[in-house]
């Protein structure tokens, strides 16, 4: 009779010790970034418990894990992350960074089978310089050194820099209609039809932005013109 005492005193001091050294699962609240922008649509996954979630419109989430899982965070257009749970990160908010996948769009081909260039006929080197009618009307009115001085006293240089720069903002405003269209910006981006071309020039007027449309990444320029919108609505909601 003693000696199954002992048993039972021993089995139930076995259960305590596991019980007690089985880490305890915790909801934590967490927030995914590409640079400072909150990303919705983020599928979360606990590797170890396989627990799954999404992230919302502001990029946060809540998902429940325990010390040592890890959590791994995909998106189509984004570079995958994986993040092992520490004890620090069960007692604040985690926050994870994720980074765009670099997509170079494709050329709008005209015809696929025209190779005929001024470089390939000989007309001009290759690899030389290739200027728009607005930049070629600049460097014809600075080229020399008597044409700076008449032009610059004319005003000319400046009135041919300003339709030069006009020139490049249409050549962005392009490249935005090839890129959103009209459905994009209301349903997604939530501006109105009115408000579509006011919101393309408050676009184009933002260096980043302008910097992703010049080099083709088109997912950089979906993460900008996210938090364009956003901020652009607040500044209509304040004109009010």
């Amino acid at each position: 009779m003693k000696t199954n005492k002992i048993l039972l005193f021993l089995l139930f001091l076995t259960a305590e010790i596991a019980f007690c050294q089985t880490p305890l699962l915790k909801e934590i609240l967490g927030q995914v970034l590409e640079q400072s922008t909150g990303i919705e649509g983020v599928n979360i996954i606990n590797n170890t418990t396989q627990i799954t979630t999404v992230s919302d419109a502001n990029g946060m989430f809540s998902i429940v894990v325990k010390e040592g899982d890890v959590l791994v965070f995909s998106s189509v257009n984004l570079e995958p992350v994986k993040r092992r749970i520490t004890t620090e990160d069960l007692s604040k908010n985690l926050v994870v960074k994720m980074t765009a996948k670099e997509i170079e769009l494709k050329e709008v081909v005209v015809n696929e089978n025209s190779n005929i260039t001024a470089e390939n006929l000989g007309i001009i080197p290759y690899g030389q310089k290739k200027y728009t009618p607005a930049e070629r009307k600049l460097y014809t009115a600075t080229s020399t050194s008597v044409d700076k001085l008449l032009n610059k006293i004319s005003g000319r240089t400046a009135m041919l820099k300003k339709e030069m720069k006009v020139e490049e903002k249409e050549t962005l405003f392009r490249k935005m209609e090839y890129l959103f269209d009209e459905n994009y910006y209301t349903e997604r981006l939530k501006i109105s039809a009115e408000d579509i071309k006011g919101f393309q020039l408050y676009c184009i007027e933002d260096a980043e932005f302008a910097v992703s449309l010049n080099t083709k990444n088109k997912t950089m320029s979906m993460f900008l013109i996210t938090d364009l919108a956003r901020k652009y609505l607040i500044i209509l909601e304040n004109e009010k």
